[in-house]
């Protein structure tokens, strides 16, 4: 596995991403994310750089909401997660799986220079070193 090490984030992360600002409406929000089936989206204010993140689970507050209103329930600045964790595009594959393994975080927002470049999933590094052991089969 030691093939893993020369692995870095920016060889794997997705770059094609939904993102919002800290004023769209939540419910807009909460559609695109069940529309592009995704678990959360990057948060960025007008300069690009990443200011929170949204989440299935920050959303879920939103239903006490709507249970009483009209389904508006606010912009997404109310609901997003603020103290976000962030890896760099240099960042290696064994140290992302560190990193999953310690926490409960599914996916890591990249960023470089201060601005948002991808994410980097569970997903993405599963598949990492998948192509790493099928290579060193080989």
């Amino acid at each position: 596995m030691a093939t893993l090490d020369s692995v870095v984030v920016r060889d794997y992360m997705t770059t094609s991403l939904i993102s919002f600002t800290p004023d769209t409406e939540v419910m807009s929000a909460v559609h695109a994310l069940v529309k592009h089936r995704i678990a959360s989206a990057p948060v960025l204010d007008h300069q690009g750089s990443l200011v929170g993140m949204l989440s299935e689970r920050d959303c879920l507050s939103i239903a006490f909401i709507a249970s009483h209103d009209t389904c508006v329930a606010g912009p997404v600045s109310q609901f997003m997660s603020t103290k976000v964790v962030t890896v760099s595009p240099d960042t290696s594959l064994t140290h992302l799986c560190t990193m999953f393994t310690n926490s409960s975080h599914r996916r890591y927002p990249v960023v470089e220079e201060g601005k948002l470049v991808g994410i980097i999933s569970r997903r993405d590094a599963l598949r990492a070193i998948g192509d790493a052991c099928a290579s060193a089969e080989a």
